[in-house]
């Protein structure tokens, strides 16, 4: 569950903003077969920010009973407020999702103690496995591997997703982690060589377009298949710079719709992707193999 290819799963979504079930569940399906380590459900990717706590839980619930027990489910339940990231990452306890992933509390920019207590209070509260996520660039704050270090060390926190690109990074959570703690990349761009220099996966936007190629990329890359790994990535490369073209998941959800594997659905403040990049994603899924 906490190596390899993790999807960060879109949100699937009518024109209206109302989720598509039967796209989700295709979706799944899709994963299944591709062959992706586990699925983060209600992530950055998958539009929580737009979801009500009401929506989060049903999402969490639906994607716990498509997946069937077939594939992991690792909820993202991280909230600016400790209380609200208590509730629903007790819910998806509750629901059956394998594992959290907690995002650092945005906006309100707290302290790296506040951080430290923040995330002590949910594992205390919640006995389910908790990967901590760290994306400064959208939340404002930024978890040091300082304090990830003791944090490593809770039972039941076992991982951290860092979206930093920086594999200065994690040479200093390789020195002071817990041995066993999970080190996974959140920035496809870097990935390949975030695994091969000792990190365990990736969190992956891709993989929601080339799951079996993002499988395959980092199962040669935890390998020490450097040549075959790198030579996976090169041709995934147009794809984890394309799909960054405007913001995540905008670039992500029209490359799906253009697949067949959702409608165009995204809600405000997000929207459709304009008409000029549309142009760029096309071309480097076509260079990626995704489509002709």
């Amino acid at each position: 569950m906490f190596r390899g290819s993790i999807v960060a799963l879109i949100t699937p979504m009518y024109e209206d903003g109302r989720i598509d079930e039967d796209s989700l569940r295709r979706l799944i399906d899709f994963h299944v077969e591709g062959g992706t380590s586990a699925i983060v459900a209600a992530g950055t990717t998958g539009e929580s920010a737009t979801l009500d706590e009401a929506e989060h839980c049903a999402l969490l619930d639906r994607v716990v009973a498509f997946a069937a027990g077939r594939i992991p489910v690792i909820a993202g339940t991280g909230a600016n407020s400790t209380a609200e990231a208590i509730r629903l990452t007790d819910y998806a306890r509750r629901a059956g999702a394998q594992a959290a992933l907690l995002v650092t509390p945005y906006y309100n920019k707290p302290t790296q103690e506040g951080l430290y207590r923040h995330f002590e209070a949910i594992a205390e509260a919640v006995a389910l496995p908790q990967i901590l996520y760290n994306v400064p660039g959208r939340t404002a704050c930024d978890l040091l591997p300082e304090t990830v270090a003791p944090l490593s060390r809770i039972p039941n926190i076992v991982g951290i997703k860092e979206a930093t690109a920086d594999l200065d990074r994690l040479a200093r959570l390789q020195s002071l982690c817990a041995e066993d703690f999970a080190l996974l990349s959140g920035d496809d761009g870097t990935a390949c060589e975030f695994i091969l220099q000792g990190g365990h996966g990736d969190i992956s936007v891709t993989a929601n377009v080339a799951p079996r190629p993002m499988q395959q990329m980092c199962s040669a890359a935890l390998s020490g298949q450097q040549d075959e790994a790198r030579s996976l990535n090169a041709r995934l490369d147009p794809l984890h710079r394309a799909l960054f073209v405007q913001s995540n998941p905008i670039p992500v959800k029209w490359a799906l719709a253009e697949m067949g594997l959702s409608p165009r659905g995204i809600r405000l403040p997000l929207t459709w992707l304009t008409q000029d990049a549309q142009a760029t994603v096309r071309t480097a899924m076509q260079q990626s193999g995704v489509v002709q």
